[in-house]
């Protein structure tokens, strides 16, 4: 039996119409198997793994520059001595080797600060670590079914303000945490034993916090899309525990593992790394994972399954989409999005986004702001047997725009595209929204093959 068989066995089960029946905590229990199943699912079958291989050679790439730049910027806050612990904590994992390695990464920090920091070299390395982050976002993007990416202005400003500000928010944070607990007052407290074992218990939680937290604004911050507070919180809340516990099992394998890090010398700390960083990267990638099921949880069924569309639908939903942008742009109303268009019609956005590009290279529709969607030109101007023509029609983005077609199929296509357009008449999209078809007229018979 293939894999795919598998799966389709076990979504068959989950997904069974008996168990929409069930009382709501038990309904619960099983949305949290459901979920549980689409994260190994989409770790094992989809690019998630490839993607946070990917990540790990950008990261190899790309971590002294962006370090040597966190660096400076702490250093004109007089922060910078906060660095190495904080390298540290991120690589405790790794044991002995994590402090070794901390030591090196520092060392080659400080090689650069010291004479790149300057003209040429700081935009060199402001490039390097802004590309970085656009990996990750590339990444983030395919999790979260984002089609766009920011603009190059967009990530040079957002990016360049992480970078400037998010270094010294997060050292801020934990030395507001230091300096409270060397109050006088908490100190006299922790003379009590409760006291003193609930801050300690404090203090061990919140490093997982800042983790969860970290996680939290990566998954609302990154990625070219609306994140809804509560879906990113669900994430960096999976994500801090998943990083947490592989923390915990890394650092049981690297003790266990003298033998092989005998065999591999010096060698030893680079693959040892190597596979945390991996590790980390995916577990970055699941939470991401998870806050997008937990925000759109009609994919979790779905994943990445690619889904065969018949044309006919593709022109249904090329019409109720444009309609419904064009009744939003008349109305004077908040732009509609994806996410609207797919509750309107009770359909996927995987299967919109598709018919959503060939609108927008046809000159339809287009983007305002983040995801809003608006007509590219007067509606009025837009006519039904445009917009079909933009699902039937040839464009210049399609992979294979011409064909040598016999004779007889050439004809019968130029028939049936002549049929389709006398039938439309040339009807705008105002003209379709201002017809009172439900009150004046009757539906034509519906006309099916069987």
């Amino acid at each position: 039996m293939t894999l795919d068989a598998i799966t389709e066995q076990i979504e068959a089960w989950l997904w069974n119409p008996a168990f929409n029946r069930l009382p709501k905590p038990s309904l619960f229990l099983l949305k949290t198997v459901r979920l549980i199943y689409a994260l190994l699912r989409d770790a094992i079958l989809s690019t998630l793994t490839l993607r946070a291989m990917g990540l790990v050679y950008v990261t190899i790439l790309s971590m002294v520059p962006l370090l040597a730049l966190v660096f400076s910027v702490l250093k004109g806050f007089g922060f910078h001595k906060q660095l190495e612990p904080l390298l540290y904590n991120l690589l405790s994992p790794l044991g002995e080797k994590g402090v070794e390695l901390t030591d090196q990464v520092m060392g080659f920090v400080d090689n650069i600060k010291g004479g790149m920091l300057a003209g040429v070299g700081l935009a060199v390395l402001i490039y390097t670590s802004i590309s970085m982050i656009k990996k990750v976002e590339d990444s983030f993007n395919y999790v979260f079914r984002v089609e766009t990416a920011r603009s190059f202005l967009q990530r040079f400003s957002e990016y360049l303000s992480v970078l400037m500000i998010g270094p010294v928010l997060m050292v801020v944070a934990m030395g507001t945490i230091a300096y409270v607990g060397k109050l006088s007052i908490v100190e006299d407290a922790a003379t009590y034993e409760v006291i003193n074992e609930t801050i300690l218990l404090i203090g061990k939680i919140v490093p997982y916090a800042l983790i969860t937290g970290l996680f939290t604004f990566a998954y609302m911050f990154i990625p070219n899309a609306r994140i809804n507070f509560w879906a990113a919180l669900g994430g960096g809340i999976t994500g801090g525990v998943l990083w947490a516990t592989a923390g915990l099992a890394f650092t049981e394998f690297v003790v266990n593992s003298t033998r092989n890090v005998t065999i591999y010398a010096s060698f030893a700390i680079v693959i040892i790394a190597l596979i945390w960083l991996y590790v980390s990267w995916l577990i970055l990638l699941i939470g991401a994972q998870t806050t997008f099921y937990l925000q759109k949880p009609e994919y979790i069924r779905i994943g990445y399954t690619q889904l065969n569309v018949s044309n006919r639908l593709r022109e249904k939903i090329a019409l109720a989409l444009m309609l419904e942008v064009a009744k939003a742009f008349r109305d004077g109303a908040k732009p509609v999005t994806i996410e609207d268009i797919a509750k309107q019609v009770d359909l996927p956005g995987l299967v919109i986004g598709p018919v959503l590009r060939r609108l927008i290279r046809a000159n339809l529709v287009m983007y305002t702001g983040k995801d809003g969607l608006t007509p590219a030109r007067d509606p009025q101007q837009i006519s039904m047997a445009e917009v079909l023509g933009a699902v039937r029609n040839t464009q210049h983005g399609d992979i294979f725009p011409k064909g040598n077609w016999p004779l007889h199929v050439d004809a019968i296509d130029r028939e049936t595209n002549n049929i389709l357009v006398e039938a439309n008449d040339e009807r705008s999209l105002y003209d379709i929204l201002d017809s009172d078809l439900e009150n004046n007229h009757e539906l034509p018979p519906e006309i099916t093959q069987g």
